[in-house]
């Protein structure tokens, strides 16, 4: 482990190492987490049946330039749009087009803002209109699984720790954690190490230690937990075309547990049904 390096950002790359970062790193966190779920709270009111996907995109896109912040995702190895939207049995990395919402659908709006250089990484799910009870369902119990994960963050416990408590309340609820994607380290760069698996076995993986930053993202299908890319090279589905859910904050470990960056100023991160 070791103290984040005074370098430039375009020479911060990512190593096998992961970063422990010092109180005014915390200080960056909280501003780039605050604004992106500041993003995330206002689109609530307009993920309503017959919105598109791209005017979603496009609304969350002009609140976070205008608020002094760059969307992360744009540009980003190619990515097109500020926002992924994945909808129904699209697992995750929707892009947004002229899809329009329905009544029923279930959406994940997935952000990331650069905020001084730092980055703020959530998602939510957004339910539009009446949905079903098995949808219900499955945002509960993926939300519910992300609470025990983060329960588990605190120094001396282990990444496997946090793993195991996610799959443990998926799999009770006879549902299944996708495999093929992970949370990962974050902070001045993007994605960072380490990889944070949302299944495993306790005391397995890195300890934890103050001043780790990380995301936990846990995705969930009601089917099997298999997944297949489309051609277009970003978007995820269920191969069983089940629904799938996913809920993500950034966080921060401190002295005595975990600190969300993410959380949502107006109260909105976990939809009421």
């Amino acid at each position: 482990m070791y103290e984040t390096p005074e370098l430039d950002d375009d020479v911060l790359v990512r190593t096998h190492e992961i970063r422990v970062h010092d109180t005014e790193a915390f200080e960056g966190m909280r501003a780039a987490g605050k604004l992106v779920a500041q993003a995330l709270d206002m689109i609530t009111e307009f993920a309503v049946p017959g919105i598109t996907t791209q005017e979603i995109d496009d609304r969350i896109r002009e609140f976070t330039l205008d608020h002094g912040a760059l969307p992360a995702c744009l540009g980003y190895k190619g990515y097109e749009k500020t926002v992924c939207t994945s909808i129904n049995h699209v697992v995750c990395h929707g892009i947004p087009g002229d899809r329009v919402l329905k009544e029923g659908d279930v959406v994940n709006i997935d952000h990331t803002v650069i905020v001084d250089g730092w980055h703020g990484d959530s998602s939510r799910m957004y339910a539009i209109g009446e949905i079903n009870t098995r949808a219900r369902k499955l945002i509960d119990v993926t939300y519910d699984s992300l609470e025990a994960g983060l329960a588990m963050v605190k120094p001396g416990n282990t990444f496997g720790d946090i793993g195991w408590a996610i799959q443990q309340v998926v799999e009770a609820n006879r549902m299944s954690v996708v495999r093929d994607f992970c949370g990962h380290g974050i902070g001045r760069l993007f994605h960072d190490s380490p990889n944070v698996l949302h299944y495993g076995r306790r005391g397995e993986g890195a300890v934890l230690k103050t001043g780790m930053f990380f995301t936990i993202e846990p995705m969930v299908n009601l089917g099997k937990p298999h997944v297949k890319v489309l051609s277009d090279g970003w978007t995820a589905v269920t191969r069983d075309k089940s629904l799938s859910a996913q809920c993500e904050h950034t966080v921060g470990v401190t002295e005595d547990g975990v600190e969300l960056f993410t959380a949502s100023p107006a109260g909105l991160f976990r939809p009421k049904f």
